[in-house]
């Protein structure tokens, strides 16, 4: 009696079952989903900071990820000497820099 169960089963589902690709479909639609909310977005994002980081130059005002803020005062390939205060000057990773604002006004 067991076995003629299992085997009216199997025979019932291998007549009317979909195709096997359709049960792939819904990973399919979610990679599409995430490539268009999250990865492409974040890809974008990284190019702009990059071209941010490219263009800085001497005189530029930029705030450090620690939240330092201060005038550009030389640039080098990997970091930037930052005057934060008068005669007082660090020297930070460009990759650290999270914002230029740009050049700070004359009346400093």
């Amino acid at each position: 009696m067991h076995s003629s169960i299992l085997s009216t089963l199997a025979a019932a589902g291998a007549a009317g079952g979909p195709p096997a690709w359709i049960q792939y479909l819904p990973f399919a639609a979610m990679a599409v989903i995430m490539w268009f909310l999250i990865i492409r977005p974040q890809m974008k994002q990284q190019k702009e900071h990059k071209a941010k980081l490219a263009s800085i130059t001497r005189g530029n005002e930029v705030v450090t990820g620690g939240g330092l803020v201060g005038k550009v005062i030389k640039v080098d390939e990997t970091y930037a000497e930052v005057e934060i205060a008068a005669n007082v000057r660090v020297k930070v990773v460009k990759s650290t820099i999270v914002e230029v604002m740009g050049v700070k006004p004359a009346n400093d």
